[in-house]
């Protein structure tokens, strides 16, 4: 387990990787669901981890129909979600010494995620850590998201480090497939789900925890 080479920056994803989200976002999506007389299976909900929302939007058709009420139902999933997220998510293991490993090694990082700006901020205040990322690109910023290139591409020019000197911090199948395709080095810290074989063949290697990811790292940096 180990990384090919010093990253230059870091990016990291942030629901499931740096907080703990994806099950509350799941269980908002469920409860949203119950409410107009639907259920929603977990293969389903899992097929949206990490993905944009047009992506998502088709695959709640397909499986509720044509007819449904998507957008409605989104709108009410997030209300759901935000009475759940209200004191911030929480930390996931690891996370407040990767960054303070990184800042001791004056190691830009950026975040790139699905989210919107206004969860991002909430979600970094809710844990006094608004001033610790050099850059943020969340929902808005790019055309195409995961598992387009576009998010990581657009983080790592914030960053002003070329794509191919960064380390990417994934636990979504569509992030490590978004992160890949920019070109960059991905680890995958799975969440709500297992890496499968085609995670281990574009990922550096796959992470217990981000204390894992601190462990590589610290190794590269000596080098």
């Amino acid at each position: 387990m180990g990384l090919p080479r010093k990253p230059n920056g870091i990016i990291f994803d942030m629901d499931g990787l740096l907080f703990d989200s994806e099950a509350l976002y799941r269980d908002a999506a469920r409860d949203a669901a119950a409410e107009v007389g639907r259920a929603l299976p977990d293969a389903v909900f899992l097929s949206l981890i990490g993905g944009a929302w047009p992506d998502n939007r088709a695959r709640l058709l397909a499986h509720f129909g044509a007819d449904f009420a998507v957008d409605a139902y989104q709108a009410d999933w997030m209300r759901q979600y935000d009475r759940r997220a209200a004191a911030g998510p929480a930390l996931k293991r690891g996370v407040r010494e990767l960054l303070a490993l990184l800042d001791g090694h004056a190691v830009p990082c950026a975040i790139a995620t699905s989210s919107s700006h206004e969860a991002v901020r909430r979600n970094l205040a809710a844990h006094g850590l608004e001033r610790r990322f050099d850059a943020v690109v969340a929902r808005g910023d790019y055309a195409r998201g995961k598992p387009a290139p576009d998010p990581f591409l657009l983080a790592a020019e914030r960053l002003g480090v070329p794509a191919g000197g960064c380390l990417a911090l994934e636990d979504s199948p569509h992030g490590v497939r978004s992160a890949a395709a920019a070109g960059m080095m991905v680890v995958m810290v799975p969440d709500l789900l297992p890496a499968s074989d085609a995670e281990r063949d574009v990922c550096a290697f796959i992470a217990e925890d981000l204390h894992n990811v601190s462990r590589a790292i610290r190794v590269v940096l000596a080098d």
